[in-house]
């Protein structure tokens, strides 16, 4: 099942990515994706495996994010991929069919090219411009979000530049949930951050 709110860890933050991540499992985040792109793998997984440890007694669960090997050596939910990350046949093969996999969709022509039966969710964004992925594609909208969850065929969590005043518009297009960065982890009090976005979803 997709939660409805999944918190991105921001390595770039001034609060430590262990203590982000809790701070969001204590507010109701139901998965935490770990992304950090300059550790080694080794570092990368020494953080994988504290952050699991961080965020389990609150039921939320570890994705991984690009770093398939780190995934199956944590024992992590799941991993997801974008679209530069290579065949997600192969990367299905690697984690095993239990694993979660998840897949970065940035516009409607990319759907086409999914493999049947692979792909668990899609990350669908960004629906705006955001500061938190300098080399993100060209903003969706709200308009192509939609477009694209209509024919995705697959649960679908929007990402980009989102806030709680977007969980309506983001129900009405079909989302099963959004996944942030900067809501969360750059708020004053990421804990209740995630509260307000969960309970605004629920409420929308």
């Amino acid at each position: 099942m997709i939660p409805p709110l999944c918190f991105i860890t921001d390595a770039d933050a001034p609060l430590p990515v262990p203590e982000q991540a809790e701070r969001a499992a204590r507010g109701g985040a139901g998965w935490i994706q770990l992304r950090h792109k300059t550790l080694d793998d080794r570092s990368f997984a020494a953080l994988a495996r504290t952050v699991a440890a961080r965020i389990a007694p609150f039921g939320a669960r570890l994705i991984v994010n690009d770093r398939i090997e780190v995934a199956r050596a944590v024992g992590a939910h799941g991993l997801h991929i974008g679209q530069s990350d290579g065949d997600p046949r192969a990367a299905r093969a690697r984690i095993g069919p239990e694993a979660v996999l998840g897949l970065s969709v940035e516009a409607e022509d990319q759907l086409a090219a999914i493999p049947p039966d692979c792909i668990d969710y899609l990350g669908v964004g960004p629906v705006r411009k955001t500061a938190s992925k300098a080399d993100h594609a060209p903003p969706l909208g709200l308009g192509g979000l939609a477009r694209i969850v209509r024919a995705a065929g697959l649960p679908c969590l929007a990402i980009g530049g989102l806030s709680a005043s977007d969980t309506a518009a983001l129900k009405a297009a079909g989302c099963a949930g959004l996944a942030v960065v900067s809501a969360i982890s750059r708020a004053a009090d990421p804990k209740a951050a995630a509260r307000i976005l969960l309970t605004e979803w629920s409420h929308a």
